[in-house]
């Protein structure tokens, strides 16, 4: 329950920052994030697609892949919640639901989902993001870890 309380508190914020960048003219973009120096600028951007607007004029394909495999993730941390220990596994699971949620509360009542970011660095200052975003990369990333820390120590013994 702790986890999926900790998916929707990060949906949740995510949300709050759409909502803030949406109730502003997107003329005022972009603009630096105050206090980084320039190194975070702030976009007011709608992307109707997946990543980089691919397949954008498929929206029920859009909308429909990531609810399947939220769906089956939150499966997965439900049956885990089940389940003593794999903190681990239930923290990244959590990471990646609570950006998928964000995202999918977007594609299904905006349409878009509204990315706001850019950190001014090498190639990431063509792509724009949404916390949600990093929460999906990021949680992704980890599970990933974890998994290969498994595989590694099971090829040990």
């Amino acid at each position: 329950m702790v986890y999926a309380a900790l998916a929707a508190a990060l949906a949740a914020g995510d949300l709050g920052l759409k909502w803030l960048i949406e109730k502003q003219d997107g003329k005022d973009f972009p603009k630096p994030l105050k206090h980084t120096k320039g190194k975070i600028m702030l976009y007011h951007n709608h992307n109707a697609g997946f990543p980089f607007g691919f397949l954008e004029k498929y929206g029920q394909l859009v909308r429909t892949v990531p609810l399947v495999v939220t769906s089956a993730l939150g499966g997965v941390l439900c049956y885990l919640s089940l389940q003593k220990g794999k903190t681990a596994q239930k923290l990244g699971l959590a990471l990646v639901i609570g950006g998928s949620l964000s995202n999918l509360y977007d594609r299904f009542v905006r349409r878009y989902v509204v990315d706001y970011f850019s950190f001014q660095f090498g190639f990431l200052k063509k792509v724009v993001f949404n916390l949600g975003d990093l929460f999906v990369f990021f949680g992704a990333g980890f599970l990933m870890s974890l998994q290969l820390v498994e595989e590694i120590r099971e090829k040990s013994r």
